[in-house]
C-alpha cells in the first residue's frame, strides 16, 4: 500500500491574475520581455503576450489614448507604468505574462497628469456630471437635490437629503468655479448655500448655530432630523456633521464674501466652544447628545465622553484653512493651531505601532472598545495628518508639525501602502500579532477614491514644500495609481472604491457615485489642491483662480486669493482682471486683491482709470458683482527657468542650482519649445550653478524631439555644469560658447 503524502497547506500552485506597478529596469525587445521594479525596490519579470494591448492613461472626458508605437518599442528603462496579466506557478519558478500595460504617459519619464491643465480639466468634467446628474433640465433646484446617484449619475428616489452631502457637493462647484471660472458652478454653490440656510439650520442659543442631519421631504411635507442615523453616531450629534456643514458655505464665501455666511461659520464655532470644547483636558468630543447637548450624557453610550481623529482634526481641511484664508482674522490662526497643536501632541504613538491613535477618552488616553474601529488605523487619516499639519506649518511653523508628518511620511509607504499594485488601503490593525509581517486588512483590501486623495495630497505639498525627491516620487505614484483606475471613462465622476489590482469594484453602496459617504467633496477637493500644489509648488507652472465678490461684501475691499497654506513667498499675484479689464491694484507678495468701490478711483489712484471711467460694464459692477481672475505664479529661489524669443531664436536662460526636484518644470518648458519648432536654441547658463544628472537627462531626452538640422547652443557652462551635460551624453550635440552673442549664433 502506497503512503500519501500531504502537500504543505496554502501552496501558491495556481494560476492568478493580478497587477505589478514599478520602473521598468531592463527590457529585450526580441524576446519581448522586460523587467520592473516595484516601488520598495523588488523586481518581476514580465512576458509580452501576443494579445497584450496598451493604453495611456486619460483623463475625465478624454478618448481612449492609445500609446502610438508598438508596445516593445514603449519599455524603455526608467518608464513608471502598470501591469496586469496572469502568474504561472512552474517548476522553474513563477512566470508572469502581460495582457494589459498602462502608460502613465508616452515619453519614458513623463506623468500626464503634471500637465498644468490637467486637474483643471478633471473638474471640469467632474462638475458637469453632478451638474447633469442633480439639475439635468439646467434648472438649479435643490429641493429636487438627492442624496444617492447611481454609477450612471442617475438619482434613486428617496425623501432624504442629508446635510453634509450638499454641503460637500456646494464645496465641489465652488472649487470648480475657482478653477475655471463658469458662472452655472458658482450658481450651484450659491443656491445651495441658501438652500441649506433655510432648510438644514437651526438655532442653539443665542449666537449658536447647528445643522441638522438630514431632511425628509415629500411635495410640501418634511420633516428635520435632528441627530444623526448613520453608524456609531445614531441618535447624537457627531461633530463631524457640524463641521463638514461649514464645508460648501465656506468655500463659497471665498468666492463671494456673502456676510451671512460668514455669521454662520462664527455661529458654528460658537456651538464648538460651547458643547465640544473641552476647555480642562483639551481638544473637542465627538458627540453630543441631542437634547441635552452634553457630551458625557449617559445615552451617547459608548460615544460618552470621546474624542477622535474627526472631531479635533477636521475642522483645519473642512473649513477652518479657508475661513483663515479667507479672512485673516487671527480667531481661526489660533483655532488651527489649537488643532494642530492637539493632533501634535497626542496622535503620536509610535512607539506600539507606525499607525497614530485616532479615538481618545475624556483624558486622552486611548480608546479601543469602539465598536467598529478598536485598536484599528484608517491610513488615509494618517496621510491627512501630515497634509493638514503641513499647511498649518506654513502659517504657524512648529518643528512638531513637520517631525509628526515625515515619520507619517516614511511610515506609511511600509505598512499602508500597496507597494506591489500601488494606492492606499483602507482599515488595518494599529499593531501585528506574533509571526505576522502584515498589518492584517479587516474588510478587505479594496482602495478607497478619498483615501488616494489623502495620500496625493500629503506627498506633493511635502515633496513641493520640503524639497525632498522621495516626497514627489510617492506623489507620483499614488497619482499614477489615482489617474489610472478611479475616473469611470464611461459614465463620468470617480469609482468609490477599486479591488487592490485597480479593477472597479461595483456592489452595494460602493457601486454610487452619490451617497452617505460620497458627494462632491474629495474628489473635487483633489482635483483642486492638486492642481495648487502640483503646479505651484513642483512643477512650477502658472495658474489662474477665479472670484465673483459682490462689491463692498469683504473687509476694506480686500479680497485675499492664497489658494491654500502654501510655504510663505512660495508664489506671487502677476496679473489681476476684473471683469475681463487689467487692475494693477494688488499686492503681489501678500496675495490680496484691492478691490474697486464707488469711491474706488479717489482712493486708488493707480487703477487703469480709462477702464474704469465711463465703462458701463464697471459701473454695473459696483452695485452687484466683480468678477476677479487672479494668475498666481511660482517663486523659486533656488532655480529658475525661463524662455525668451528673440527674431527666430529661442533662448531658454537657467539659473540657481537645477536639482531633481526642478525636472518636472524643466521638462514642461522644453514640451513648450519643442511645440514651437524653433530652428535655433540657446541655453544660457552663466548663472547656472549646478544641474543634477536627472535634468541634464531631461534636457537631452528633449533635444532629441528637436529637428537635426536645428542649431543648439551652451552659453558658459560652469565645470559642473558641463560634467553633468557630458555624463547625459548631450554635450556632443552642442555648440559650446563662452559668452552670449547674437551675432555669432547667427541670428
Amino acid at each position: 500500500m502506497t503512503e500519501t503524502v500531504a502537500e504543505p497547506a496554502n501552496q501558491l500552485n495556481f494560476t492568478f491574475s493580478d497587477t505589478i506597478a514599478g520602473y521598468i529596469e531592463t527590457a529585450d525587445r526580441a524576446s519581448g520581455t522586460f523587467s520592473v521594479k516595484t516601488s520598495d525596490g523588488r523586481i518581476y519579470k514580465v512576458k509580452l503576450t501576443p494579445e497584450a494591448y496598451g493604453e495611456v492613461i486619460r483623463n475625465l472626458g478624454e478618448p481612449w489614448q492609445d500609446p502610438g508605437a508598438a508596445l516593445v518599442d514603449m519599455l524603455q528603462p526608467g518608464r513608471y507604468l502598470f501591469v496586469y496579466g496572469v502568474f504561472y506557478p512552474e517548476a522553474t519558478g513563477t512566470t508572469f505574462e502581460a495582457k494589459h500595460l498602462v502608460f502613465v504617459g508616452r515619453e519614458p519619464q513623463e506623468f500626464r497628469f503634471e500637465a498644468q491643465d490637467w486637474w483643471i480639466k478633471q473638474v471640469h468634467e467632474l462638475a458637469e456630471f453632478y451638474y447633469r446628474a442633480q439639475f439635468p433640465d439646467g434648472v438649479v433646484d435643490f429641493s429636487l437635490y438627492r442624496t444617492h446617484l447611481t454609477v450612471e449619475g442617475r438619482k434613486i428616489e428617496s425623501t432624504r437629503q442629508e446635510t453634509d452631502t450638499i454641503s460637500r457637493m456646494i464645496y465641489g462647484f465652488a472649487s470648480a468655479y475657482m478653477m475655471t471660472g463658469i458662472d452655472k458652478y458658482l450658481e450651484v454653490a450659491e443656491k445651495g448655500t441658501e438652500y441649506l440656510r433655510t432648510h438644514m439650520r437651526a438655532s442653539a442659543g443665542e449666537g449658536e448655530v447647528f445643522w441638522y442631519h438630514a431632511m425628509d421631504t415629500r411635495g410640501d411635507h418634511v420633516r428635520k432630523i435632528y441627530a444623526s442615523e448613520f453608524g456609531d453616531d445614531y441618535d447624537a450629534i457627531p461633530a463631524y456633521e457640524q463641521i463638514y456643514a461649514l464645508a460648501g458655505p465656506i468655500q463659497t464665501y471665498r468666492i463671494t464674501g456673502d456676510e451671512r455666511i460668514l455669521k454662520d461659520a462664527e455661529a458654528t464655532c460658537n456651538l464648538f466652544d460651547k458643547y465640544f470644547l473641552d476647555p480642562v483636558k483639551g481638544g473637542y468630543f465627538s458627540h453630543i447628545d441631542p437634547i441635552n447637548l452634553d457630551p458625557r450624557h449617559e445615552s451617547l453610550s459608548h460615544n460618552r465622553a470621546k474624542k477622535n481623529w474627526n472631531s479635533v482634526g477636521d475642522h483645519a481641511p473642512a473649513f477652518l484653512i479657508n475661513l483663515y484664508l479667507a479672512t485673516g482674522e487671527k480667531r481661526w490662526a489660533d483655532m488651527l493651531t489649537y488643532v494642530a497643536d492637539s493632533i501634535a501632541d497626542h496622535m503620536p504613538d509610535y512607539e506600539n505601532s507606525p499607525f497614530m491613535q485616532e479615538k481618545f477618552n475624556e483624558d486622552w488616553s486611548y480608546d479601543h472598545d469602539t465598536p467598529l474601529q478598536k485598536n484599528r488605523a484608517i491610513v488615509g487619516h494618517n496621510m491627512k495628518v501630515a497634509w493638514n499639519l503641513l499647511r498649518v506649518h506654513h502659517m504657524a511653523p512648529r518643528d512638531e508639525y513637520v517631525s509628526f508628518a515625515r515619520k507619517i511620511a516614511e511610515e506609511m509607504p511600509k505598512w499602508g501602502m500597496d507597494p506591489q499594485r500601488g494606492g492606499l488601503y483602507d482599515m488595518v490593525e494599529r499593531q501585528k500579532q506574533p509571526g505576522e509581517n502584515f498589518h492584517r486588512l479587516i474588510w478587505h483590501d479594496r482602495k478607497a477614491w478619498w483615501q488616494q486623495e489623502q495620500a496625493i495630497l500629503a506627498y506633493l505639498i511635502m515633496g513641493g514644500s520640503l524639497k525632498d525627491p522621495e516626497y514627489v516620487k510617492y506623489a507620483r505614484e499614488f497619482s499614477s495609481f489615482y489617474n489610472a483606475w478611479f475616473p469611470d471613462n464611461d459614465s463620468g465622476a470617480v469609482y468609490f472604491n477599486v479591488l487592490a489590482t485597480g479593477i472597479p469594484y461595483l456592489l452595494g453602496t460602493e457601486r454610487l457615485k452619490g451617497s452617505h459617504s460620497m458627494s462632491g467633496y474629495h474628489s473635487f477637493e483633489l482635483c483642486y489642491l492638486a492642481a495648487v500644489y502640483g503646479n505651484l509648488l513642483v512643477t512650477h507652472q502658472p495658474m489662474d483662480f477665479y472670484f465673483k465678490p459682490k462689491v463692498g461684501a469683504f473687509k476694506d475691499n480686500i479680497l485675499r486669493v492664497a489658494p491654500d497654506l502654501l510655504p510663505p513667498g512660495s508664489v506671487r499675484i502677476s496679473d489681476v482682471w476684473i471683469n475681463g479689464v487689467r487692475h494693477i491694484d494688488f499686492d503681489a507678495k501678500n496675495l490680496t486683491v484691492t478691490l474697486p468701490s464707488s469711491n474706488s478711483q479717489a482712493k486708488h489712484p493707480l487703477l487703469l482709470r480709462p477702464a474704469w471711467s465711463g465703462n458701463p460694464m464697471f459701473e454695473d459692477a459696483r452695485n452687484d458683482e466683480l468678477k476677479v481672475r487672479v494668475r498666481l505664479v511660482p517663486v523659486t529661489g533656488e532655480f529658475d527657468i525661463d524662455i525668451d524669443v528673440e527674431g527666430d531664436v529661442t533662448i531658454l536662460s537657467l539659473s540657481g542650482a537645477i536639482d531633481d526636484l526642478a525636472e518636472p518644470p524643466l521638462r514642461v518648458k522644453f514640451d513648450h519649445i519643442v511645440a514651437t519648432r524653433p530652428k535655433t536654441l540657446v541655453i544660457r547658463t552663466e548663472n547656472l550653478d549646478s544641474l543634477s544628472g536627472l535634468a541634464a537627462r531631461a534636457i537631452a531626452f528633449s533635444s532629441a524631439k528637436l529637428d537635426l538640422e536645428d542649431k543648439v547652443f551652451i552659453v558658459a557652462a560652469k565645470p559642473a555644469v558641463r560634467q553633468s551635460l557630458q555624463d547625459a551624453g548631450y554635450w556632443e550635440e552642442v555648440i559650446a560658447l563662452e559668452t552670449y552673442d547674437l551675432e555669432t549664433i547667427g541670428a
